[in-house]
């Protein structure tokens, strides 16, 4: 064998030994994709505890996840280029269903637009009851809420699905609460911290005590009976506060600080709270009546009113974070 003839099977041996224990480079895995995304309700408040579902072809059965404190959810490990639909639920809510999604490698997707609407639940139950009974009935519980099981807590929606209330209704919530002992014993609390500092120009002894109890009480009874029965009959509004209960602490906040200004309609609109703001400036301007000359004009007028609206922001925030879980009967209400 020539020295060619060596060096080609030389070469061809160790060519043929190079590819045999060469190791096969397979092609590389696609990349998994991600789909994260916000629940959130029609009021742009987070819905936590929703459950996200992903249905595929490919998949036995769907994959699910809930929502965190924030109403996020991820779905991670996801096939590329496998169409998947997704399916958002919660209670209390219509169900949420995505456009098919089809992901590329390796793709990290926001999905948006998850806004939950409120169920159509009403539409079942005024099959046995009519509205004004289902109102009614609604009612009934609300005049059951008490917090600490003895201070009223009447005018607190926790049901999603409340109905407006018909003017017969909020004359009777508005009657109940005026004449209940716990709001007389305010009226009588409230006059003996006056009459510890001396407020307004009534004096001291028993009679100028009465006065002050008498102020407080009739305050009161004209801020209820007019921004809480006349106005919202005549300009169908709803006197009552809607816990919203879902959502950031800052949306839940806003929710609370708005309540003067902001209220629900008959109509189940939010709207200007024209209602609640006449109510106010009535209550003032009617008190010019029976407080002390002395002590009469535009500034008892504004002074009360400014008050009342302190007082209904402060009663919002408290309503929204703290008394629920101190009112017994609203604690298993649906939300």
């Amino acid at each position: 064998m020539s020295v060619k003839h060596y060096l080609f099977f030389l070469i061809l041996g160790v060519s043929v030994t190079s590819v045999a224990v060469t190791p096969q480079i397979s092609a590389p895995e696609p990349q998994t994709g991600t789909i994260i995304g916000t629940v959130t309700d029609v009021n742009d408040g987070t819905v936590p505890g929703a459950t996200v579902a992903l249905e595929s072809t490919s998949l036995a059965d769907p994959q699910r996840v809930e929502t965190n404190d924030n109403g996020f959810f991820e779905l991670d490990h996801l096939n590329p280029e496998m169409p998947y639909r997704i399916t958002v639920s919660a209670s209390g809510f219509a169900d949420w269903n995505s456009p098919e999604v089809i992901l590329q490698p390796g793709q990290h997707m926001d999905l948006t637009g998850i806004r939950l609407r409120i169920a159509a639940a009403v539409t079942t139950i005024n099959a046995v009851f009519s509205t004004e009974e289902l109102a009614r009935e609604q009612e009934r519980v609300e005049e059951k809420q008490r917090v600490l099981g003895f201070i009223p807590n009447f005018y607190t929606v926790y049901d999603r699905n409340a109905v407006p209330l018909t003017p017969k209704l909020k004359f009777r919530l508005a009657l109940k609460t005026t004449t209940d002992p716990i709001t007389v014993l305010g009226s009588v609390f409230l006059a003996g911290l006056d009459q510890a500092g001396n407020a307004h120009h009534f004096g001291q002894g028993g009679e100028a005590y009465g006065q002050r109890f008498g102020a407080h009480y009739a305050n009161g009874v004209t801020d209820i009976m007019i921004g809480g029965a006349i106005l919202p009959t005549i300009l169908h509004q709803d006197p009552r506060y809607f816990y919203q209960g879902t959502g950031t602490k800052k949306s839940r906040m806003l929710h609370a600080l708005s309540t003067p200004f902001i209220c629900k309609g008959d109509n189940g609109r939010w709207q200007p709270n024209y209602s609640g703001l006449g109510g106010y400036l009535a209550s003032g301007a009617i008190s010019n009546a029976y407080y002390p000359g002395s002590d009469r004009g535009p500034g008892l007028t504004f002074s009360t009113t400014f008050i009342d609206i302190a007082a209904d922001m402060a009663n919002g925030l408290i309503q929204e974070f703290v008394l629920r879980k101190l009112t017994p009967s609203a604690k298993n209400q649906p939300h």
